[in-house]
C-alpha cells in the first residue's frame, strides 16, 4: 500500500487550521489568520508520528504536546484560565469534527471516478463537507443552549390550586400595567381561565395589534424551587409562544430575582 506523505500533511494542515479557526470564532478570540495558520503548521507536522515507532502512550502524549504548542502559537498564553478554554474547545471540536467525518466515511459508500491517481470524488466531499457540518452544529448548539440557559421553572398558586409552567425569562420584556407599573407575566394555558369581574384589566400595545389583557395579582410564586416575593400580575395570552416547551414569558425585572 502506497502512503502519500504530502497528501496527508495537507490534509491535516487544512483540519488543523479548520480547528483553531472554529475554536477561535466561538470563543470569540480576536486572532489574525496568519496566526491560526502558523499553528495549523505547528501542528500538521504531527503526522510525522504516525511512522515513528511510538506506543501508543507516548503518541498520545506528544500529540497532547503538539496542541498546546497550536493553541500557544495561534492564541498566546495569556492566563491559566484562558488556555484551559482553549485547550477544552480544542479538543470538544476536535471530537465532534471526528466523529463527523467518521459519519461520513461509514456513510458515503457509493463509487466515483478518482480525481487524480491520489485523491477521489469521495475525499473532497469529506474534506468540504466535515469542517462544514461541524461549523452547522456547534452554531445550532450555542443557539440551544443560549435560548434554553433562559427558561425556569415556575410555580404559583391561584384560588387554591398549583399551577406549573416552563417559563423564558424575556430580557426586553418591559410590559406592566400602567397603575401602578407592576410586571406582568404572560402565561398561555387554555385551562387557565380569569373572568372578567375578578380581573385586573390592563391595556396593551404591540407592532402587530392593541388590546385588553385580562391578569391576577400574586404576591408570591417560584421560581426553580426559590421563593420570589415580588408585586407582579399574571396575564393570560392568547397566542402560543414560539419558544418549544414554554408556556410562560417572565418580564425582564425578574432577572435581578433569580441572579
Amino acid at each position: 500500500m502506497k502512503v502519500y506523505l504530502d497528501l496527508i500533511y495537507i490534509v491535516n494542515l487544512i483540519f488543523d487550521f479548520v480547528l483553531l479557526f472554529l475554536v477561535s470564532y466561538f470563543l470569540k478570540r480576536r486572532i489574525k489568520l496568519y496566526r491560526i495558520l502558523f499553528g495549523a503548521l505547528v501542528g500538521s507536522f504531527s503526522v510525522i508520528f504516525l511512522f515513528l515507532p511510538l506506543s501508543n502512550i507516548s503518541l498520545l502524549f506528544l500529540k497532547i504536546i503538539t496542541s498546546i504548542l497550536m493553541l500557544i502559537t495561534t492564541f498566546g498564553y495569556k492566563s491559566k484560565e484562558y488556555f484551559k478554554k482553549n485547550f477544552i474547545y480544542l479538543y470538544i471540536i476536535s471530537i465532534i469534527m471526528g466523529g463527523i467525518l467518521y459519519f461520513l466515511i461509514t456513510n458515503l459508500k457509493y463509487s466515483t471516478t478518482g480525481l487524480t491517481d491520489n485523491l477521489s470524488l469521495n475525499f473532497i466531499i469529506l474534506l468540504l463537507l466535515t469542517p462544514i457540518l461541524t461549523y452547522l452544529y456547534l452554531k445550532k448548539e450555542k443557539n440551544y443552549k443560549n435560548t434554553y440557559s433562559l427558561i425556569h421553572k415556575i410555580e404559583f398558586d391561584i384560588n387554591n390550586k398549583t399551577f406549573i409552567y416552563n417559563a423564558y425569562l424575556d430580557t426586553g420584556n418591559k410590559l406592566c400595567d400602567p397603575y401602578k407599573k407592576r410586571p406582568i407575566l404572560l402565561v398561555y394555558d387554555k385551562k387557565l381561565k380569569f373572568n372578567y369581574e375578578d380581573s385586573i384589566l390592563v391595556p396593551y400595545k404591540t407592532l402587530e395589534h392593541d388590546g385588553i389583557l385580562k391578569c391576577r395579582k400574586i404576591s408570591h410564586f417560584k421560581i426553580d424551587d426559590k421563593e420570589i416575593r415580588t408585586n407582579i400580575l399574571i396575564g393570560i395570552s392568547n397566542k402560543k409562544f414560539s419558544i418549544e416547551g414554554v408556556e410562560c414569558i417572565l418580564p425582564n425585572v425578574i432577572k435581578e430575582e433569580i441572579l
